[in-house]
């Protein structure tokens, strides 16, 4: 079992949180009632999508962190799962997502447009067979 699918395995049991089909149509979603959530493009790399004031807040923390690249515009975060910590520090940012989307709701309204994986900003490109 791949670090991405028992990430998504994981996610697909919190009561908020049901599996999806993404509506860049590659790999497999989580969402909550607010939208999309996490899209699992590859066995190693996830979007996951948060607003702009959250990015924004956390910026300096995600930067830090060699597991993600934040693309300018982008509502979405690019997670690469390459160890188990990996995993975990996905399933804290899934939690500070939801809060997001309800806290934080992005104030034009406006539909999150495409994942990072559309904009080719992604670690690798997919690969969907460890999914």
């Amino acid at each position: 079992m791949t670090l991405a699918s028992r990430a998504l395995a994981q996610l697909a049991t919190w009561p908020d949180l049901s599996r999806a089909v993404p509506s860049c149509g590659l790999g497999q979603a989580v969402s909550s009632a607010q939208g999309e959530i996490a899209h699992f493009h590859s066995d190693r790399d996830v979007d996951l999508r948060l607003t702009d004031r959250a990015i924004r807040r956390f910026a300096k923390d995600l930067r830090g962190s060699g597991a993600i690249r934040i693309v300018p515009g982008s509502q979405w975060v690019t997670l690469r799962l390459d160890a188990a910590s990996d995993v975990d520090l996905l399933l804290t940012l899934v939690s500070v997502a939801l809060q997001a989307q309800q806290t934080w709701p992005d104030p034009l309204d406006r539909p999150p447009v495409g994942c990072n994986d559309q904009r080719g900003a992604g670690f690798v490109k997919a690969d969907l067979g460890g999914i």
